[in-house]
């Protein structure tokens, strides 16, 4: 097997295990409610200081990627939610479980601008986008193995036996990782010089020394378009993440055997969404340039999640509902892979900065969706309410890919000895 793609399996690997983590807590919502005696709105809390935390650190921590290397980095990242996953199985309260998950986002941001490092590093730039989507279809197939695992472990050993089962599987991985990964092919050894070579010359990345110029990041237009479409479709990711077991069981009546069901469904056509994506992209991209290779899976895949979130919502038939909830999350996970790989082809050495501040912005609308899902059904007595909120801003998403051009890359110039500029190429 080729190199690159073995480094492909480490972050296949990464990604299912972050997802299992992450999704942990919402398949097993229903019994922490109940046992720690937490409210919608208090539930809302603690699934928003994830959200929060993860957000305020993914812009420092995929910059870091890009200085330290992804070695170092995803090493100490995997670490630490571990630790705080297994930490999570202690709280005895609210305020410990709002500590506790907002330690536990502050650990686990970076994963994904530093896979993105990596991607950037070790592939050819004709593989950015089947490479995103495979490290983003493992993370929808570990959301969909979390109610498979999750709900028989903590039906047999209680809820908290989950998050210390999970800690464990985290450290394995971290230590696997530190020992076989390498932060360049030409320092891994065993790669063959034909491989090597391929990669060299066609990655993205590009040796540079450049500081980074943070307010010239901040003007960039593209950049904007690019990370504000992703703040809305986050909206939709996180009702799928954190509230979609609940909205199933009390919104919609389902007993805990078919949640189970309709949790695993959401992230298995999520799998599918993401790997024909990145596919597509790439193909397209070929056929009809980079432009029109990513935007139109983008502008297509928002759209329709858009039409079909609103849709389930109008639905009185409960199972049809969760059905079309499913179509929604594959609908919208075309869009995903592609994304991130618009940051690595515009932010090539920096594309550990450029999909950080893209993530960063993004989880902040996972936070107000986590926060504000709760007090919306509280409020109105209707878990449907937030989905059409939920519908018509990825709908807005859909619409800023036409904005969004791949092609405008950002690039570095020296402006002083010790200074850079960053302007959209």
């Amino acid at each position: 097997m080729l190199y690159r793609y073995r480094v492909l399996f480490f972050l296949f690997s990464l990604s299912m295990i972050t997802y299992l983590d992450r999704v942990c807590i919402s398949v097993v919502g229903v019994r922490m409610k109940s046992d720690l005696g937490l409210s919608n709105e208090e539930f809302g809390w603690v699934l928003g200081a994830f959200s929060l935390a993860y957000a305020l650190f993914e812009m420092p921590t995929g910059a870091m990627g890009d200085r330290l290397g992804p070695r170092r980095v995803l090493l100490r990242v995997v670490l630490w939610w571990s630790l705080f996953t297994a930490l999570t199985g202690v709280a005895s309260g609210l305020i410990a479980l709002i500590v506790i998950r907002f330690l536990f986002g502050m650990g686990e941001a970076g994963a994904y601008p530093n896979s993105s490092i990596v991607i950037a590093r070790w592939f050819p730039a004709v593989e950015t986008g089947r490479a995103q989507a495979f490290i983003w279809g493992a993370g929808r197939l570990g959301g969909a193995l979390a109610p498979l695992v999750m709900i028989p472990l903590a039906a047999s050993a209680g809820w908290r036996a989950s998050f210390w089962a999970m800690g464990l599987v985290g450290v394995v991985w971290a230590a696997v990782w530190y020992w076989w990964f390498r932060d360049f092919p030409k320092d891994k050894k065993g790669i063959s010089e034909k491989e090597l070579a391929y990669i060299q010359e066609s990655r993205r990345f590009r040796p540079q020394a450049h500081g980074l110029a943070w307010g010239a990041l901040l003007r960039s237009r593209n950049l904007w378009a690019l990370v504000i479409m992703f703040h809305f479709y986050m909206y939709g990711a996180y009702f799928f993440y954190s509230w979609m077991p609940i909205y199933l069981q009390e919104g919609r009546h389902f007993s805990e055997s078919e949640m189970q069901l309709f949790s695993t469904l959401p992230f298995l056509t999520g799998a599918v969404g993401c790997f024909t994506g990145g596919f597509l992209s790439d193909w397209l991209v070929k056929r009809y340039g980079l432009r029109i290779g990513r935007a139109s899976v983008g502008l297509v895949g928002m759209g329709l999640s858009s039409v079909v979130m609103w849709t389930s919502a109008l639905t009185a038939d409960n199972v049809t509902a969760a059905y079309l909830l499913s179509a929604g999350m594959l609908f919208k996970d075309l869009t995903l892979p592609v994304s991130f790989a618009v940051c690595v082809d515009i932010g090539k050495s920096r594309a550990g900065t450029v999909s950080g501040t893209m993530n960063m912005i993004g989880q902040l609308g996972g936070f107000f969706l986590a926060v504000f899902f709760g007090k919306i059904v509280d409020w109105a007595g209707d878990y449907n309410y937030p989905l059409y909120i939920i519908g018509t801003l990825l709908g807005i998403s859909s619409l800023l890919w036409l904005v969004i051009d791949p092609t405008k890359e950002l690039t570095w110039k020296t402006v002083g000895a010790n200074d850079a500029g960053l302007l959209d190429g």
